[in-house]
């Protein structure tokens, strides 16, 4: 198993992402502002654009019949840099308009505040 110390967790703070490389895979690590880590390929499923560059952000849900909305899954959605593709961050990194596409994950654990990635 392939083990990378990635930074301290105070490093990324929540809400916020950071690029890195698990080997010579090129990853992005996502904290959430719940304080969750999660970690991905840091390549979007369309063109390849590095997800690191995007932003970290929420999606809308529509409450009624009558158009109201409301902001849901603040600091969940990665938004890609190049043509707003989303993915939920929480669900497996699926891409928000087609859920059966995931990204590429990676399991994370805060081992003495180190922020360490596996594969």
């Amino acid at each position: 198993m392939m083990r990378e110390v990635v930074c301290h967790k105070e490093e990324i703070d929540p809400g916020k992402m950071k690029s890195a490389s698990l080997g010579k895979i090129p990853i992005v690590v996502c904290r959430t502002k719940d304080g969750e880590f999660y970690a991905f390929v840091n390549r979007c499923l369309h063109q390849g654009a590095p997800l690191s560059e995007g932003v970290l952000c929420g999606d809308t849900k529509r409450t009624d019949i009558h158009g109201n909305y409301e902001y849901i899954k603040d600091g969940e959605i990665l938004r890609c840099p190049w043509h707003a593709l989303e993915y939920d961050i929480k669900n497996d990194g699926a891409m928000l308009a087609e859920p059966d596409k995931k990204l590429r994950s990676f399991q994370v654990s805060i081992e003495d505040d180190q922020v360490v990635v596996y594969k």
